[in-house]
């Protein structure tokens, strides 16, 4: 059972950042983040940007690859809303 539950972990854990990329689409398609907050967007990012060294450092798979899909994923989330913020 411990062994389903880490291959489960992992899978959510990869596939949860993965929901990033509908927003992302969003924004590239309608080219405005205006609806999303510069200091929601930045704030999330500087705390995943923190936690990732640890998640690095986890020996717990699950968390390091959370961690790894998350920091690129979010990443272009907190790239595009800086970007088309107050675009039209």
């Amino acid at each position: 059972m411990g062994r389903w539950i880490e291959i489960v972990g992992l899978v959510a854990g990869v596939t949860l950042p993965l929901f990033n990329i509908p927003l992302i689409l969003r924004i590239l398609k309608r080219k405005s983040a205006e609806d999303f907050s510069i200091s929601w967007a930045v704030g999330v990012w500087v705390c995943i940007l923190l936690m990732t060294p640890q998640a690095l450092r986890s020996q717990d798979l699950a968390f390091r690859a959370y961690g790894i899909v998350n920091i690129i994923f979010f990443s272009a989330v907190a790239f595009l809303v800086l970007k088309y913020h107050g675009r039209r």
